[in-house]
C-alpha cells in the first residue's frame, strides 16, 4: 500500500481546517491540523509533514516568524494561505522560504493544483539524487548544494527551480511550464518573476554570472541547465 502524503495545517481558523481537510482527504492526502504557531511548530517536529500549508494571521504568533523557525531546519514545501494579499508581504513571505502563496478566499482546485506541482518535487530513492557540473554539486536527497565544495544558501524557491533544471539537465524548458512547474497555471505569464530568481540563482552558482555557464537562456524560450 501506497503511504498517503501527510499535509500539515496551520491554521486558526476551524471552518478553513475543516474545509481543508474535506478536500485534502478527497483527494487522498493525510492532514494533520494545528490551531496555533506553537502547535504546528510542535507537531511539524514530532511528525515532519509532506508539506505545510500556513496562515499568517495566528493568534499566539506571525506566520512569517513560525516560518523563519520552520525554515531552520525543515525543507519540504510551505504554502502560505493568508488574507494578507499586498504585493510586499507575498514578495517578504516567498523570499522568507515560502514556496508559494493563496490568498483567502482561495479556490479549492487551484489550491490542490500546487500541492501537487510541489509533492512532485519530492525526490524518489530511484532517481539520481547527486548532480554535478562545472564545479556544482546538488544533492536532491539532501537539498544541498555546493560550489567548489562550498555550501550555497539558497532559499526555498531558488532550490526548487534550480533542482527542476538539473533533474532536465540539457533539455530546455520553457519559460510557461517552469513558471506552472513552480507557480501553478495562473502565473504562466509572469516571466519577470522567472528572471528574477535566475539571476539570484545565477550569482551563487555561476564563476561568471553575467556569461554563464550553467544555466543558459534560450532566447524566446526558457532556460537549459548543462551538465558536463
Amino acid at each position: 500500500m501506497i503511504n498517503k502524503p501527510n499535509v500539515l495545517v496551520i491554521d486558526d481558523e476551524s471552518q478553513i481546517r475543516i474545509l481543508l481537510t474535506i478536500a485534502l482527504d478527497s483527494e487522498g492526502y493525510h492532514i494533520l491540523e494545528a490551531a496555533t504557531g506553537k502547535e504546528g511548530l510542535q507537531m511539524a517536529a514530532v511528525h515532519p509533514p509532506d508539506l505545510i500549508l500556513l496562515d499568517l494571521g495566528l493568534p499566539d504568533a506571525d506566520g512569517k516568524d513560525i516560518l523563519k523557525q520552520l525554515r531552520e531546519w525543515y525543507t519540504a514545501p510551505i504554502i502560505i494561505l493568508s488574507v494578507r494579499n499586498s504585493e510586499e508581504e507575498i514578495i517578504q513571505a516567498l523570499d522568507m522560504g515560502a514556496n508559494d502563496y493563496l490568498v483567502k478566499p482561495f479556490r479549492t482546485g487551484e489550491l490542490l493544483a500546487r500541492i501537487r506541482i510541489w509533492l512532485r518535487q519530492i525526490v524518489s530513492p530511484e532517481q539520481n539524487t547527486v548532480i554535478e557540473t562545472a564545479g556544482l554539486s546538488i544533492d536532491l536527497t539532501s537539498r544541498m548544494v555546493k560550489k567548489n565544495n562550498q555550501p550555497v544558501k539558497l532559499t526555498a524557491t531558488q532550490y526548487i527551480l534550480l533542482s527542476l533544471l538539473a533533474r532536465n539537465d540539457n533539455k530546455v524548458l520553457t519559460r510557461q511550464y517552469i513558471l506552472k512547474e513552480l507557480w501553478g497555471p495562473s502565473y504562466i505569464g509572469q516571466s519577470q518573476y522567472l528572471r528574477v530568481f535566475v539571476g539570484q540563482i545565477r550569482k551563487k552558482i555561476e564563476d561568471d554570472p553575467n556569461h554563464p555557464k550553467i544555466i543558459i537562456t534560450e532566447p524566446a524560450i526558457g532556460y537549459r541547465f548543462v551538465c558536463e
